[in-house]
């Protein structure tokens, strides 16, 4: 199958790179263009859950409740400066009133102290004072309409005060402003790193910017999917980020496996014909399956409710697909055009035999590996496990200011509104009490038994007194670490004659918690059960897809330890810029499913070169040196790039963001050095001949799909049966015929340079 459309490729390589060019242009300009406009801040909730019936109750009834939307907090800065005289009230007053006319559509309505001069809206020592604005709209139409007075309340000066800007509509602004700049930071920083990475593995300019092709393409046509995605259904901006780290890295990391294998071959001597049809059969089948292996486990966010995470998932699938596809698709072509000329502009040499690569360093840590094999399976797996400890002191929470910096002007505002006004929240918990009679004696049955339950900022009050039966109680939550107690609490409030549902904030984060223990273990068996069978096909093995599984789990848990160790625990968060505490619980669930996407990938990389030495006669100590050493420079250049898209999403503003990248770091850098090069070798090495063990029809099924595709001997006509099991002639000269060497013998030369005495 992939030999066939190495041919196709081939024949058609004047038409393929522009037609695919084309069409991803126009997918950019016509709808990708449009992306900014369609995302939404919203999906962070269970559409399903109590908290959600409860807000649509409140809404429906009385409208949504705006009164926490904008917080324009004024502080004065000595003694002096009196924030109850006429002259300051007067210019506050006047200030928020022109902003009101200004933005007439936006504005609900202006609450303020400096017109109403009510008690509870001000310090009782004078040194504070705040206005609430509301803001019109629903959803996305609040953050639209935040957006148009946001530099006229920047613009708010009071003489002898400081003006601050808080609120949770501001604090949505300023989370969604620090994704726009990760996406902006991995474009200006990102890409020119990638590429001077990519011209030190490859040494050529021409060579180097094959894979960043892959990339700049795949970035913009991700933003046109992301775009029809939006058009569709709802796609959280928090998406985008992930989509660009995920196919920005995946695009350029299978681009430099597709050029890394047609270099090769034409270093062993393969006409371009031949090479661009081996490294399709060989390589693009790999990016094919391995592109599948990582969009199975980012499907399985599906399983979860909230439509963050689906938007995420719908997102990154195709931009895992499309960077696979335009690897599979446009690279061939472009070999096949470039030929030799792909190492055009070569600044340095770093090209090597297939001979000389087994027998590097890349060659000699595997066979240690095997040497050693009991005692590194026992020494790394502890160690590993090891990692995994802190895990068990995760912590789930919601996304708040405090996902902000610590020095972030929105945060230091929220900060100190809570700290002067504490009775107050603008994250309340909310009872949404659905009167059955009508009685008004429900409504203070509710209220006396809330209002014995410790924990709160100040007692329940009426936020929306009784209109059709509903009435609603606010009240704010001292201390985030109680949210789950107090609405468990209020959960158990049970008064005849009406229904008494828990919401706000507090609710809807302990609702997404318990989403997450509901779905993850089967989130778990989704991934495990669909790698395994998917690996079984591609390697024609089920022992292999196991050791797989095994490993995977084992890097993943150690990822996550170490990353409750600093996310959680705090370490390094001073460096870092970020303060510690507990995890959003939907963005755990999104990095297993990442970081378990990515270890198979690499697994799919290194053990598929072991199954193709295996089947051209090696024996499974040779087969595992093999793959190791021809994978290990590769799959170390892949990681190490990826890492550098990671590290320019490290520097994020967000602390979500900075998780994602920091985890996808740590799994890169365990899943590329002590699982690939070490562990996996040794097991293997323990398993012996019992690595390539499948059911018959496992087998049948694995061949048909095009596992251990004859490669095409040089000089073969397109369309042409493919070769024999024997590997291609070792060297660089040119091929004076189509005898293949052995791979035997080439192993036999190598085994003989490793024997004392040579």
């Amino acid at each position: 199958m992939f030999t066939r459309w190495g041919d196709a490729a081939y024949r058609w390589r004047r038409v393929v790179p522009v037609v695919v060019i084309a069409v991803i242009a126009l997918l950019y300009l016509l709808v990708g263009t449009k992306l900014d406009d369609r995302m939404s801040s919203e999906g962070w909730d269970d559409p399903n859950s109590e908290s959600t019936r409860a807000a649509q109750i409140e809404q429906e009834v009385f409208g949504r409740d705006a009164s926490g939307d904008v917080i324009v907090l004024v502080t004065r800065d000595s003694p002096e400066t009196d924030l109850t005289s006429e002259p300051v009230r007067t210019t506050v007053t006047q200030q928020l009133n022109a902003i009101a006319a200004a933005q007439p559509d936006a504005v609900r309505q202006i609450f303020s102290y400096f017109d109403s001069q009510q008690a509870q809206l001000i310090t009782e020592d004078g040194s504070a004072a705040f206005a609430t604005i509301s803001l019109n709209g629903v959803e996305d139409e609040v953050l639209k309409n935040y957006r148009k007075i946001e530099d006229l309340l920047h613009a708010i000066e009071v003489p002898g005060a400081t003006v601050e800007i808080a609120g949770a509509t501001a604090i949505s602004g300023a989370l969604d402003t620090g994704m726009s700049n990760d996406i902006a930071r991995a474009e200006v920083i990102g890409l020119p790193a990638v590429a001077l990475l990519l011209l030190l593995v490859f040494g050529s300019v021409v060579a180097a910017g094959m894979p960043l092709l892959v990339g700049v393409l795949s970035i913009l046509g991700s933003m046109g999917v992301l775009s029809l995605l939006a058009e569709l259904t709802l796609v959280n901006t928090f998406a985008q980020s992930v989509v660009t780290l995920l196919g920005l890295g995946l695009a350029i990391d299978y681009g430099l496996f597709m050029v890394s294998r047609f270099r090769e071959e034409l270093a062993e001597g393969q006409d371009v014909r031949t090479a661009v049809r081996n490294t399709t059969a060989s390589a693009g089948k790999t990016v094919v399956f391995s592109a599948l292996m990582v969009a199975v486990a980012l499907s399985s966010l599906l399983l979860f409710p909230q439509a963050f995470l689906k938007s995420v998932a719908y997102g990154a699938i195709s931009a895992v697909g499309l960077a696979a596809l335009l690897s599979v698709i446009v690279l061939p072509s472009v070999f096949a055009l470039l030929g030799h000329n792909i190492d055009k502009w070569t600044l340095f040499r770093r090209g090597r035999s297939r001979e000389a690569t087994v027998n590097s360093w890349w060659g000699r840590v595997p066979e240690f590996a095997m040497r050693h094999a009991k005692v590194l399976t026992v020494g790394l797996v502890g160690v590993l496990i090891a990692l995994t400890i802190p895990l068990g002191g995760v912590k789930f929470g919601g996304i708040n200011e405090t996902f902000l910096p610590p020095d972030d002007a929105t945060r230091v505002a929220q900060g100190h509104f809570d700290e002067k006004f504490p009775t107050l929240r603008t994250d309340p918990v909310k009872l949404v009490i659905d009167e059955d009679d009508g009685g008004s004696s429900v409504v203070g049955e509710v209220y006396r038994q809330a209002n014995e339950i410790d924990g709160l900022t100040a007692p329940f009050q009426v936020s929306q007194p009784t209109e059709d039966g509903v009435t609603v109680l606010s009240a704010g939550i001292a201390d985030r670490n109680d949210n789950a107690r107090i609405v468990s609490a209020l959960r158990d409030i049970d008064v005849d004659g009406a229904t008494v549902l828990v919401a706000g904030t507090p609710a809807m984060e302990v609702e997404s918690i318990d989403a997450l223990f509901d779905k993850l273990p089967w989130m778990l068996l989704y991934i495990i059960v669909a790698t395994f069978i998917l690996l079984s096909l591609v390697f024609g093995s089920v022992i292999l897809p196991a050791k797989a599984v095994i490993m995977n789990l084992l890097g993943t848990g150690a990822t996550l330890g170490i990353l409750t160790l600093i996310f959680v625990d705090g370490f390094g968060a001073d460096l870092f810029n970020f303060s510690p505490g507990p995890l959003m619980s939907p963005v755990l669930v999104l990095i297993v499913a990442i970081i378990y996407g990515l270890s198979t990938d690499y697994e799919v990389f290194l053990v598929s070169r072991m199954v193709e030495a295996r089947a051209h006669g090696a024996t499974t100590k040779e087969a595992i040196r093999f793959g190791t050493a021809t994978t290990g420079g590769i799959i170390t250049a892949a990681a190490a790039i990826m890492i550098v898209v990671c590290g320019a999403f490290g520097f994020s503003s967000i602390v979500m963001m900075k998780y994602i990248a920091f985890g996808m770091i740590a799994a890169l850098l365990i899943d590329a050095t002590v699982i690939r090069m070490l562990l996996v070798p040794a097991m293997m090495a323990l398993l012996r001949e019992d690595c390539w063990w499948a059911p018959r029809w496992v087998t049948r099924i694995s061949e048909k799909i095009g596992h251990n595709e004859r490669l095409a001997p040089a000089g073969a006509p397109l369309g042409a049966p493919t070769g024999s099991h024997e590997f291609p002639r070792t060297g660089t000269g040119p091929v004076t015929d189509d005898r293949p060497i052995p791979f035997a013998e080439l192993m036999e030369r190598i085994n003989r340079q490793d024997r004392p005495g040579r």
